[in-house]
């Protein structure tokens, strides 16, 4: 049996409380997981200040290699888990099993993981805005012959991740190569892939003592976000409300991405309708980037009845399918609660759904839970279907005005401007609602690393300070 252990500062740890990790389609149990009871990681994190002193001792240059050797390790490695070592295959396999994704997304999120390790000089240029390696290991560099100095805010960073998407360890992998120390608690039916990474960078040169590993109850991811100095949470709109107020907590919810079409573009739809499904469907929906809602300041009716041709195509299909691009869910009673939110709001005057056939939306194949592709044409933005955002490729499509339309869309994590007019985009960059911002046909999902994806990392994790020198 596969057992997944506690990192302590880098030592591995067995617990004699343990939790099943199970096979979706039959409740197999594949493996288990130690757990760390709050207790513990409160004691571990009294002493985090041993994995900081551990990363600040290698040069920030030795580092950026080890993310690059950890790309390679991470994408065809056999790698420690527990006593056994896991394969690729076997990584994508049990992924698959206990989350519901298919064996294509999985790959496809190993690579954007990878693309990130890769990548991590130019992020972190693009995060630091340029600045000298010198600022990661001395704290201190000139810039245009000003002495210009940044500190750490945190010990570590602590993040609570969902089990929706691996991708989104990408977001906390950065600050490593920062020398900001990891502490993670790892979604229920996603252990493997901060696991996989983390013992990747370990092979790859980094200090074991960077990296703390807690499976954990709800208590014990709070005191991961309570006792480190900084931490990431994801979570739905409770998880977001629960935290808003705490500085030290940069919360990943819903993201409520919208794709705006200019009128005077309306009429030309088949040329970017591929950026209109590849904006909601991409990684089987689940991201937070992936397109909600789309806004057309004209008639609609026509690009979505378009949109709901294609999406209708997207069927369920076997998870070691390659052509697969719908995840199962994991939990099913959150595909039948997500279908009755739904059939609830269809039967609120001012919607209909375009996507509806003969096939039900909550489907079944092979054991696994599926919902297919929605999408909904709503009259306005007062319709309850409107603005919501669902864990599979759903999509309402909207009407409104250019006058009105910014403060109709409400807050928005990524905004896709299908427009050439120059007042509408100016109006749009200067909209304070809409974190990312693409202006033309590209699809919402499609993330510049070295952008801030929601927030930036460098200046959550450090902020500068005046320093002056005698003599």
């Amino acid at each position: 049996m596969r057992h997944i252990p506690i990192l302590r500062l880098g030592e591995v740890y067995d617990s004699l409380d343990r939790q099943d990790v199970c096979d979706h389609r039959n409740e197999t149990v594949v493996a288990v997981t130690s757990q760390a009871n709050p207790g513990l990681i409160r004691r571990d994190l009294q002493r985090v200040e041993t994995a900081r002193r551990a990363l600040q001792a290698v040069p920030h240059n030795d580092l950026l290699d080890v993310c690059g050797r950890a790309a390679d390790l991470f994408e065809s490695a056999d790698l420690p888990l527990g006593n056994e070592s896991q394969s690729v295959d076997d990584y994508i396999a049990v992924l698959s099993a206990t989350s519901g994704l298919p064996h294509s997304l999985c790959r496809a999120n190993m690579g954007k993981i990878c693309e990130v390790l890769r990548q991590m000089p130019e992020i972190l240029a693009g995060l630091t805005r340029g600045l000298p390696a010198d600022i990661f290991d001395a704290g201190l560099a000139t810039v245009h012959g000003t002495n210009v100095c940044y500190c750490p805010v945190a010990d570590a960073l602590g993040v609570v991740l969902p089990s929706n998407s691996p991708g989104v360890n990408s977001l906390w992998i950065p600050a490593v190569a920062m020398k900001i120390p990891i502490v993670i608690k790892p979604g229920s039916e996603e252990p493997w892939t901060p696991w996989r990474i983390i013992q990747a960078l370990i092979a790859a040169g980094c200090p074991a003592e960077a990296f703390s590993y807690y499976p954990t109850s709800h208590a014990g991811a709070d005191d991961i976000v309570q006792n480190c100095g900084a931490a990431i949470v994801f979570g739905d709109r409770a998880v977001a409300e629960r935290y808003a107020h705490r500085p030290h907590v940069n919360i990943h919810g819903p993201g409520h991405s919208k794709v705006i079409i200019d009128n005077r573009e309306l009429s030309s739809y088949c040329e970017f309708i591929d950026v209109l499904v590849d904006s909601v469907c991409a990684n089987g929906g689940r991201s937070c980037i992936n397109a909600s809602t789309i806004v057309c300041l004209g008639p609609a009716d026509e690009l979505a009845q378009a949109l709901a041709t294609r999406l209708r195509a997207i069927a369920p299909r076997q998870l070691d399918d390659p052509q697969a691009q719908l995840s199962a869910f994991a939990n099913p009673l959150m595909a039948d609660y997500i279908d009755a939110q739904i059939e609830d709001g269809l039967k609120v005057p001012g919607a209909v759904e375009l996507t509806a056939g003969e096939s039900p939306r909550r489907c079944e194949l092979d054991g696994s839970v599926f919902l297919r592709p929605t999408v909904v044409r709503c009259d306005d933005f007062t319709h309850p279907l409107s603005n919501r955002e669902f864990l599979f490729p759903y999509v309402a499509v909207v009407e409104s005005r250019r006058e009105s339309v910014l403060q109709e869309i409400g807050p928005s994590l990524a905004v896709s401007a299908i427009t050439e007019d120059p007042s509408l985009i100016e109006a749009l960059v200067n909209c304070a609602q809409i974190d990312r911002l693409n202006i033309g046909s590209i699809p919402t999902n499609r993330v510049e690393w070295d952008q801030p994806h929601e927030g930036n990392l460098f200046e959550f994790l450090y902020r500068r300070r005046a320093i002056q020198r005698a003599g």
